[in-house]
């Protein structure tokens, strides 16, 4: 990815582009594109590296605003932009906040568009106009929200909120159509299953043996026999996120007893003893089927202060379509807590906040990135459609064994929250967007290498 260039309208001629010397070509170049919109034109290199055009181009191609943009060049056609669209559900009729509380995270991600070169919007199923291939997609600057006419983007980047919605036929065919007939590529397509996710690094040797014993469907016995071996274990839904629906069961030898913590519905942190584990699942499982759940071995963690901790490790992929660590944010449970949420009452600290010695910070540092790199290439290898960043949910126990607990592919951002923390926030939008460069340059050269 080449450093963007600044975009300037010309008022006063016609049909024209304007594009740097050193700007080289096989071809004579005839045709400029922007997203699914292109025209013919003429063009003339200039000493200045910086893109002129003239208004009618401009408006012909429905560009929204002056902006530093990437240039590519195929064939006969320079292709400006990217054009990335957002796809996303939960729209308000806010003109302030047109998509409710994600709105700042919306508005911090379209930020980072001049810095990469970029013109990025977020749109819903609503906003697209299939006859006149348009969408009236949301753009953020300096002035806030504005709604603008755009063509169909490169590349939509899915940020649709939740299992729930995603599973939506309506926006399952948006989907398909968007890719299969106008050839849009999408990143991020999916959230992940935790027991796919668990059987795709169980075959991988490199991996493996950072996976916690883990079983679908889980029998009483299968739970009895994973308590008599590891003391403690966890109960996921198989679909779950953000630590909702999470059971730890405990047994006690001495009091010959079953412990569960959990959350209930009332947002308050649950200890309850059972005499029987049928007692157990039989109570707190009434309106819930076990089948749907995943059973986990329980991992005793390092702990600070007598609370367990864990580490929340983001990937993305770069400008060169390359995996790299964004960011790296420890969690403390809180009191009585199943997990280290922060909805659960946990505290997000940085890794020198935890590991105050310099050298055995580094050290787990360094064991965590190598660890987070490795998943997120098998992952990416295994998964289908094109991954551009994952959330993973680290544990190294009392004997510094590092232990995978989930993977995201649509992480949550609360540990930005911290302060130390906000710059890698920054970053990690920014890497969406270079990969969302990235890949449309890949579209636009070797198709082939996308649409497999």
């Amino acid at each position: 990815m080449i450093a963007p260039l600044s975009l300037t309208i010309l008022p006063d001629e016609v049909g024209t582009i304007y594009i740097p010397a050193t700007i080289e070509s096989n071809s004579t170049i005839q045709s400029v594109a922007f997203g699914a919109s292109s025209i013919k034109c003429k063009v003339v290199h200039q000493e200045i590296e910086e893109i002129k055009m003239t208004e009618d181009i401009f408006h012909e191609l429905k560009i929204p605003y002056t902006n530093n943009t990437q240039i590519f060049l195929h064939d006969d056609t320079l292709y400006l932009g990217p054009l990335v669209g957002i796809f996303t559900a939960g729209f308000s009729e806010s003109t302030i906040r047109p998509i409710g509380e994600r709105s700042l995270f919306f508005a911090k991600l379209l930020a980072a568009e001049k810095a990469v070169g970029a013109f990025v919007f977020i749109f819903g199923a609503q906003h697209i106009d299939w006859e006149k291939g348009i969408i009236q997609g949301f753009f953020y600057h300096k002035y806030g929200w504005e709604q603008i006419e755009v063509p169909f983007p490169n590349v939509i980047y899915d940020r649709l909120p939740n299992r729930r919605t995603e599973s939506l036929r309506s926006l399952q065919k948006i989907k398909q159509r968007l890719n299969d007939e106008y050839l849009i590529p999408w990143f991020n397509p999916g959230f992940f299953n935790k027991w796919e996710i668990h059987q795709i690094l169980k075959s991988e040797h490199q991996v493996s043996d950072f996976l916690p014993e883990t079983h679908k469907n889980p029998s009483f016995s299968l739970i009895e026999q994973m308590l008599a071996k590891y003391h403690h274990v966890y109960l996921k839904p198989a679909n779950g996120s953000l630590g909702l629906g999470i059971y730890q069961i405990l047994y006690s030898r001495e009091d010959e007893a079953y412990y569960c913590r959990y959350r209930d519905d009332k947002d308050v942190n649950r200890l309850q003893k059972f005499s029987t584990l049928e007692a157990l699942i039989n109570t707190l499982f009434q309106k819930r089927r076990l089948d749907t759940y995943i059973v986990q071995q329980g991992i005793t963690l390092i702990r600070l202060n007598h609370k367990s901790v864990d580490f929340r490790v983001h990937t993305n992929k770069d400008q060169n379509g390359n995996w790299q660590v964004s960011v790296i944010a420890a969690k403390i449970s809180g009191r009585g807590s199943v997990t280290t949420h922060l909805n659960n009452g946990g505290v997000v600290r940085t890794v020198d906040e935890i590991f105050q010695d310099s050298s055995e910070c580094q050290r787990i540092t360094k064991s965590l990135e190598d660890t987070v790199l490795t998943l997120s290439e098998v992952i990416d290898t295994k998964q289908e459609g094109n991954i551009g960043e994952i959330g993973f949910d680290i544990g190294i126990d009392k004997n510094g064994k590092v232990w995978l607990f989930e993977a995201n592919s649509k992480p949550g951002r609360s540990i930005f929250a911290h302060p130390k923390l906000k710059k890698y926030d920054t970053l990690s939008n920014q890497l969406s967007l270079k990969y969302a460069v990235h890949l449309t340059e890949k579209t636009i050269k070797n198709p082939q290498d996308v649409y497999k």
